[in-house]
C-alpha cells in the first residue's frame, strides 16, 4: 500500500470512531439522531407548467401584483359584521382604507359618536385581522344629508331672529 492510501484509510477509521463516539454521547444525553432516513413527499413532483391549486395560484397572483394588502382589507370589509358585532355593523359600514386610515360611515350622529369612542378598540381589532400595524387610525363620518326638521319653527323666507325684533 502506498503512503497516501494508508493516510486515507486511517482518516476514514478516525472519522468512523469519532462518529461512534458522538452517537454514544448523544445516547447518554437522550438525544439520539433519527434512526429512519428522511422521506420525500409522496406522489409525483410538479413541473412549472402543471396545474396548481386554486388558492396557491391566487396567492401568487396577489403577491406578484402587490394586491395582498388590498385583498386583506377587502376581506375585512366583507366580514365587517363578524369583526365589530351585529349591533355596530347594523348602523355603520367601512367606506375606504388609505394610508393606514379606515373611514367608517355611521347612519346617525349617535352611532358616529359611539364609533369615535370605540376607535382604539376598533384599530386593535382590525390590526388583529390584518396583521401588524396596518390600521393606524379610524376616521368616522356621520350622516351627510340628514333630513331637515320640519314644523312650526321654520318659516319660508325668514331671516332668523331679526324678523321678530326688526
Amino acid at each position: 500500500m502506498s503512503a497516501d492510501h494508508e493516510a486515507t484509510a486511517r482518516g476514514a477509521a478516525l472519522a468512523r470512531e469519532k462518529l461512534a463516539q458522538a452517537k454514544a454521547d448523544a445516547a447518554r444525553r437522550g438525544q439520539l439522531p433519527r434512526s429512519e432516513p428522511r422521506r420525500r413527499a409522496a406522489g409525483p413532483r410538479r413541473d412549472a407548467g402543471d396545474p396548481q391549486l386554486f388558492g396557491r395560484a391566487i396567492a401568487e397572483l396577489l403577491a406578484a401584483r402587490g394586491w395582498e394588502q388590498s385583498a386583506a382589507v377587502g376581506g375585512v370589509f366583507g366580514r365587517w359584521a363578524d369583526i365589530v358585532g351585529p349591533d355596530l355593523a347594523a348602523h355603520t359600514k367601512p367606506e375606504s382604507f388609505a394610508d393606514g386610515e379606515v373611514l367608517v360611515v355611521a347612519d346617525s350622529t349617535a352611532w358616529a359618536t359611539q364609533v369615535r369612542l370605540l376607535a382604539r378598540t376598533l384599530v386593535r381589532r382590525l390590526n388583529e385581522e390584518l396583521g401588524g400595524n396596518t390600521v393606524t387610525k379610524v376616521k368616522v363620518r356621520g350622516p351627510m344629508n340628514a333630513p331637515r326638521p320640519s314644523g312650526g319653527l321654520r318659516v319660508t323666507g325668514s331671516r332668523g331672529p331679526g324678523d321678530t325684533y326688526g
